[in-house]
């Protein structure tokens, strides 16, 4: 695991492209920030052999202590690694949506399911790290030399997601809301919401985006432009069926997929997706 310098403070690291069982769990990206008084990170990745390995890079570029870590979102492949984390006592903090996540039987379900698919990376052994506390709107901070300012997106990928700005950089550091090089998995996604969020986050100023998946592109603009454009081709296949009482199955062979075909994760998530999105849209026709 070898971190890449994307600002004066902030590092990353990036996950092989390709569904969450893939590489040993590794398929996520997480980032550190180096503030001169502490370091913050932003998720922790997927199992805890891979969270240790994180410290373990965060330490080959300072000593500072970890101080902060927020999860962008409760999804399995950007938070079993946060028990190494709150082992050292290291604050964690979520955003509230999660809470819908964290109370209901699903977290249980995907941590047994992990056991088998991603074993022995997570077993017996492993936990669910809770938040020690939750972001419900903004909030703003300074820590060593670097501001920075913490965002509740609200639902838009999952139950509640949350991005970071270190605004002493102008970087943003985005979770899932942002995928680049491979299909996005929407499951219960707000997918009108997530394309509202993608057009704030453009307009936000930054030089440069970690995304939750995939490499930065050369600007933020082409960063942001794969998520977009997928979901907007997607909700627009959808809304067509819909309006057109149209069964899915039929729907989803009409349409040409041939753009996203060769992207990692398409056999695995693309039927779903569109499949999740027919339903939400056959929701909001009924309103």
């Amino acid at each position: 695991m070898e971190p890449t310098r994307i600002s004066e403070h902030v590092y990353f690291v990036e996950g092989a492209a390709g569904i969450a069982t893939f590489n040993a769990g590794f398929t996520s990206n997480a980032a550190f920030v180096v503030t001169g008084n502490g370091v913050v990170v932003f998720d922790a990745l997927g199992t805890p052999a891979l969270g240790a390995k994180l410290l373990d890079t965060i330490r080959s570029v300072t000593d500072e202590p970890v101080r902060l870590l927020y999860i962008s979102h409760y999804h399995a492949d950007h938070m079993y690694g946060a028990q190494v984390f709150d082992e050292m006592d290291v604050e964690i903090i979520a955003p509230d949506g999660a809470v819908l996540y964290l109370s209901g039987e699903t977290w249980w379900t995907r941590l047994v399911e992990r056991r088998t698919s991603l074993s022995p990376w997570i077993g017996e052994d492993t936990r669910l790290a809770l938040p020690d506390r939750y972001l419900e709107e903004v909030e703003t901070f300074n820590m060593g030399d670097v501001d920075f300012r913490a965002v509740n997106l609200g639902s838009a990928h999952s139950e509640g997601d949350l991005a970071l700005f270190v605004e002493t950089d102008r970087v943003l550091l985005s979770g899932d809301v942002i995928f680049r090089g491979r299909i996005p998995l929407l499951g219960s996604a707000n997918s009108g919401a997530w394309l509202d969020i993608l057009d704030d986050l453009s307009r936000s100023g930054v030089t440069a985006i970690v995304p939750g998946h995939g490499s930065p592109g050369e600007n933020p603009e082409e960063t942001i432009e794969f998520t977009r454009e997928y979901l907007i081709f997607v909700r627009d296949a959808m809304r067509d069926a819909v309006e057109n009482w149209i069964p899915f199955d039929e729907a989803y062979e009409a349409v040409d997929w041939s753009d996203y075909y060769e992207y990692p994760a398409f056999l695995e998530a693309n039927r779903r997706n569109a499949y999740s999105v027919y339903l939400s849209l056959e929701q909001e026709s009924l309103k």
